[in-house]
C-alpha cells in the first residue's frame, strides 16, 4: 500500500538511492533558496518570545545539517583524492585540531553551501576559547526584510546552527555558536577602529559568527600542541 501524498518515479527508485557524489555540482536556484527560507523563518516565528528566541529556533534549524554535511563533506573529499572510484566507504580524515576543522568550515563548507570561502577566520584577543568567522554578504539575509522594530535580528543564526552542528559532529564540543552584525558584535570578538567602520560602510549586512568552544576542547588542543601533534 503506498503512502498517500509519497510519489515515486517509475524506475521506483528515490533520492536516498542516488550515489552521494552525484549532485555535487547540483546548485538550487536563488529564488527558490529566498522561498523555501523565507518559510522556515515563518515557521520559526510562531510562538517565540523574543529575538533571541526566534534566533535560538533558526539555530536548531541549521543545527542537524551540520551533522549530516560533515559525514558529506567529508566524504566527497575522500572520495575525489581516492584513487580508487569503487570504494564506496572512503571517508575523509575528520579534523583532530580547532584550526584544521575551522579551515574546513570556511572553506569546503562555505563553498559548499554558497559557492566561495568565507570572508576571514580570525581568533579572540579576549579568550582562547573564542574564534569568529565573517561574512561580508550573507546569503541567507539577502532576501530578509526585517522590520525596524526588529533590527538586531539577524537570521544567518540558521548558518551559525550548522556550524555549531558541524563542529559538535567532528567533536569538539561548543558552548554555542551565535551570528551578529558586525556594527554590534559582542565585546572582545573584534572589527573596531577606522577599518572596521569602513568595512562597515561597504558591507552593511557583514555578519561574524562567534564559535564559543567548550574548556574541554580548549585543554585538549593545548595537550596535543605540546605532544607535537
Amino acid at each position: 500500500m503506498s503512502t498517500p501524498g509519497l510519489r515515486y518515479p517509475s524506475n521506483r527508485k528515490s533520492i536516498y538511492d542516488r550515489h552521494l557524489s552525484r549532485s555535487k555540482g547540483a546548485e538550487l536556484s536563488r529564488a527558490s533558496f529566498a522561498y523555501l527560507f523565507v518559510e522556515m523563518i515563518g515557521y520559526a516565528q510562531r510562538r517565540v518570545t523574543g529575538i533571541a528566541d526566534l534566533e535560538k529556533r533558526l539555530n536548531a534549524q541549521g543545527y542537524p545539517i551540520g551533522l549530516r554535511l560533515l559525514d558529506l563533506l567529508l566524504y566527497r573529499t575522500a572520495s575525489s583524492s581516492s584513487s580508487s572510484s569503487s570504494s564506496l566507504s572512503a571517508s575523509g580524515p575528520r579534523p583532530t585540531r580547532i584550526l584544521p576543522l575551522l579551515q574546513f568550515i570556511t572553506t569546503t563548507l562555505w563553498r559548499h553551501l554558497f559557492g566561495r570561502p568565507a570572508d576571514a577566520l580570525e581568533r579572540s584577543a579576549a579568550s582562547a576559547q573564542e574564534y569568529m568567522v565573517t561574512d561580508n554578504e550573507p546569503l541567507v539575509n539577502s532576501y530578509v526584510s526585517v522590520p525596524r522594530e526588529m533590527s538586531s535580528l539577524n537570521c544567518a543564526a540558521f548558518v551559525a546552527g550548522i556550524i555549531e552542528g558541524v563542529c559538535d559532529g567532528a567533536g569538539f564540543a561548543t558552548q554555542e555558536v551565535t551570528a551578529h552584525w558586525a556594527g554590534g558584535q559582542a565585546e572582545g570578538t573584534g572589527g573596531g577602529g577606522e577599518g572596521g567602520a569602513a568595512a562597515e560602510n561597504m558591507w552593511p549586512g557583514r555578519t561574524i559568527f562567534l564559535i564559543r568552544f567548550k574548556e574541554e576542547v580548549v585543554e585538549r588542543e593545548d595537550m596535543l600542541e605540546k605532544a607535537g601533534r
